[in-house]
Protein backbone atom coordinates (compact mmCIF):
# COMPACT_ATOMS: atom_id res chain seq x y z
CA UNK A 1 0.00 0.00 0.00
CA UNK A 2 1.64 3.25 -0.89
CA UNK A 3 2.03 6.26 1.36
CA UNK A 4 -0.69 9.10 1.72
CA UNK A 5 1.49 11.55 3.62
CA UNK A 6 4.82 11.59 5.52
CA UNK A 7 4.51 11.97 9.06
CA UNK A 8 5.66 15.66 10.68
CA UNK A 9 5.73 17.39 14.20
CA UNK A 10 3.46 19.89 12.79
CA UNK A 11 1.09 18.19 10.67
CA UNK A 12 -1.91 16.54 11.78
CA UNK A 13 -5.01 15.28 9.44
CA UNK A 14 -8.41 15.02 10.52
CA UNK A 15 -9.85 11.62 8.35
CA UNK A 16 -12.96 10.18 7.30
CA UNK A 17 -12.71 6.69 6.10
CA UNK A 18 -15.18 4.20 4.38
CA UNK A 19 -16.04 0.58 4.41
CA UNK A 20 -18.02 -0.25 1.56
CA UNK A 21 -18.90 -3.36 3.04
CA UNK A 22 -20.33 -2.29 6.28
CA UNK A 23 -21.59 1.46 4.58
CA UNK A 24 -20.42 3.04 7.69
CA UNK A 25 -18.14 6.44 7.52
CA UNK A 26 -15.87 6.98 10.70
CA UNK A 27 -14.01 10.52 11.22
CA UNK A 28 -10.60 10.86 13.54
CA UNK A 29 -7.40 12.45 13.95
CA UNK A 30 -4.03 11.20 13.69
CA UNK A 31 -0.21 12.22 12.92
CA UNK A 32 0.49 9.32 10.83
CA UNK A 33 -2.73 8.49 8.48
CA UNK A 34 -1.48 5.46 7.00
CA UNK A 35 -0.39 4.02 10.11
CA UNK A 36 -3.99 4.26 11.57
CA UNK A 37 -5.89 2.96 8.16
CA UNK A 38 -3.86 -0.33 9.00
CA UNK A 39 -5.06 0.31 13.02
CA UNK A 40 -8.74 0.32 11.30
CA UNK A 41 -8.33 -2.54 9.18
CA UNK A 42 -6.55 -5.33 11.37
CA UNK A 43 -8.88 -3.67 14.24
CA UNK A 44 -6.08 -2.48 16.94
CA UNK A 45 -8.55 -0.73 18.34
CA UNK A 46 -10.66 -3.71 19.73
CA UNK A 47 -13.71 -1.41 21.26
CA UNK A 48 -13.68 0.70 18.39
CA UNK A 49 -16.77 1.15 16.30
CA UNK A 50 -14.41 0.29 13.13
CA UNK A 51 -13.94 -3.49 14.06
CA UNK A 52 -16.60 -4.72 12.33
CA UNK A 53 -15.06 -3.73 9.11
CA UNK A 54 -11.56 -4.49 7.34
CA UNK A 55 -12.26 -2.69 4.29
CA UNK A 56 -12.34 0.69 5.39
CA UNK A 57 -10.61 3.61 3.10
CA UNK A 58 -9.82 7.16 2.88
CA UNK A 59 -12.20 9.20 2.17
CA UNK A 60 -11.63 12.66 2.87
CA UNK A 61 -8.43 14.09 4.85
CA UNK A 62 -7.94 17.65 6.13
CA UNK A 63 -4.51 18.62 6.92
CA UNK A 64 -4.21 20.46 9.82
CA UNK A 65 -1.43 22.65 11.90
CA UNK A 66 -2.21 21.93 14.86
CA UNK A 67 -3.43 18.43 17.30
CA UNK A 68 -5.94 21.42 18.54
CA UNK A 69 -7.06 22.33 15.63
CA UNK A 70 -7.54 18.52 14.94
CA UNK A 71 -9.61 17.92 17.52
CA UNK A 72 -11.98 20.74 16.90
CA UNK A 73 -12.55 19.52 13.44
CA UNK A 74 -13.03 16.01 14.20
CA UNK A 75 -15.75 17.26 17.01
CA UNK A 76 -17.54 19.49 14.83
CA UNK A 77 -17.55 16.57 12.17
CA UNK A 78 -18.75 13.63 14.28
CA UNK A 79 -21.58 16.77 15.64
CA UNK A 80 -22.72 16.84 12.29
CA UNK A 81 -22.01 13.60 11.05
CA UNK A 82 -24.29 12.64 8.14
CA UNK A 83 -23.79 10.81 4.82
CA UNK A 84 -25.03 14.16 3.18
CA UNK A 85 -22.43 16.41 4.98
CA UNK A 86 -19.73 14.42 4.24
CA UNK A 87 -20.58 13.58 0.71
CA UNK A 88 -20.56 17.20 0.59
CA UNK A 89 -17.20 17.91 2.61
CA UNK A 90 -15.45 15.85 -0.19
CA UNK A 91 -17.52 17.19 -3.28
CA UNK A 92 -16.90 21.32 -1.96
CA UNK A 93 -13.51 21.69 -0.84
CA UNK A 94 -14.08 25.08 0.15
CA UNK A 95 -16.32 23.13 3.42
CA UNK A 96 -12.72 21.92 4.30
CA UNK A 97 -11.12 25.50 3.81
CA UNK A 98 -14.10 26.44 6.26
CA UNK A 99 -13.51 24.71 8.91
CA UNK A 100 -9.71 25.47 9.29
CA UNK A 101 -9.89 28.69 9.02
CA UNK A 102 -12.87 28.81 12.37
CA UNK A 103 -10.72 26.29 14.20
CA UNK A 104 -7.62 28.36 13.47
CA UNK A 105 -5.68 28.31 16.47
CA UNK A 106 -4.58 31.96 18.01
CA UNK A 107 -1.16 32.93 16.16
CA UNK A 108 -1.54 31.24 13.21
Amino acid sequence: MGGFFIMSDSIFFVYVIYSPSYDKFYIGQTEDVDRRLIEHNNHFFSNASTKFADDWEIFHLIICSSRSQAIKIESHLKKSKNKVYLNNLKKYPEISERLIEKYKDNGQ
